[in-house]
């Protein structure tokens, strides 16, 4: 199979989601009840960290472990890739090494740039632009609870950030709609996102209005990695897009409520919420792992 690579959403078609969902729930379910799945035995992963990572690391290091495979760290601090090597070296030194990458990092360009010289798929673990790691686990945390995500609605409310922008490229993709709610200033860029057909998505400058009648209401930091000098200025810009009870109220009775974490609560989610009966996000969270699993598996091997 010729290599190919997971640097964004949109990179996958919608019968191959499919598949990758019906293998991480197989995949899961073995790990539930402590079967081996080792069909990566004897592969290795190396993972690089430009941008600081709990739930990323974590679920990537476990998860090739859980393969059978090994894993090798890199940050920037204790590789060349801090020390000026052009990252076209890199990507064609490391490529040689391992069979699979999986970069954090800030600009998309250099994860593009990265993969462009490798001889190995490279996976996007989040870069300014996209998360579709993320975004993979949010669905496949959905169809768990609720079956299909055809056909929903999913209220993005907060940051028109890299989740914001990867929702409206699964949205797109794979037949639902997307409620986004922003403050002005913050709104999704549309070039960056790529979206085909508009559609998909519809714009509410009121929180309240996005949250409607919505399947999932989910939202992120105000304030993400890399923008930390904007930090006062978004808590004030923001302050009316904290997902709050009321929000909740009148979305479905049945919606879920979703965050990819690190949680502030009290800023862009009340306690009642991401601690309430609706939340799933540790589901959410634990996915992430179960996901990849099968998206390595399927990058490495193809359909089994």
């Amino acid at each position: 199979m010729s290599i190919r690579h997971y640097l964004q959403f949109s990179d996958l078609s919608a019968d191959e989601y499919a598949y990758l969902f019906s293998r991480a729930a197989l995949i899961k379910a073995k790990f539930k009840a402590y079967e081996r799945h080792h069909p990566l035995a004897d592969r290795t992963l190396a993972m690089i960290f430009e941008k600081a990572s709990t739930r990323t690391r974590v679920s990537f290091e476990a998860g090739m472990y859980q393969l059978g495979g090994s894993v090798v760290h890199l940050t920037t601090g204790d590789s060349q890739l801090g020390r000026a090597e052009p990252i076209e070296d890199s990507a064609k030194v490391i490529s040689r090494m391992v069979d699979l990458v999986m970069i954090r990092t800030y600009g998309q360009e250099k994860i593009e740039r990265f993969a462009e010289h490798s001889r190995v798929p490279v996976i996007n673990g989040l870069t300014n632009e996209f998360h579709p790691c993320q975004i993979l686990a949010d669905i496949f945390t959905y169809i768990e609870h609720r079956g299909s995500i055809a056909g929903k609605t999913v209220a993005w409310v907060g940051d028109g950030n890299n989740m914001a922008n990867t929702w409206l490229q699964a949205a797109d993709l794979l037949g639902f709609t997307v409620h986004v709610s922003t403050p002005g200033g913050y709104e999704v860029d549309q070039s960056i996102a790529g979206v085909r057909a508009s559609s998909s998505y519809k714009v509410f400058k009121d929180p309240m209005d996005a949250c409607r009648g919505a399947d999932l209401v989910t939202t992120d930091v105000w304030t993400s990695m890399g923008y930390e000098a904007e930090n006062e200025a978004r808590k004030k810009a923001f302050a009316d897009w904290c997902v709050d009870t009321e929000m909740m109220k009148v979305a479905k009775p049945d919606a879920l409520f979703m965050h990819c974490l690190p949680a502030h609560r009290g800023e862009e989610v009340e306690a009642d919420v991401i601690d309430g009966p609706q939340s799933v996000v540790w589901d959410e969270a634990e996915n992430r792992m179960h996901v990849q699993k099968a998206l390595m598996e399927y990058l490495l091997l193809g359909r089994l």
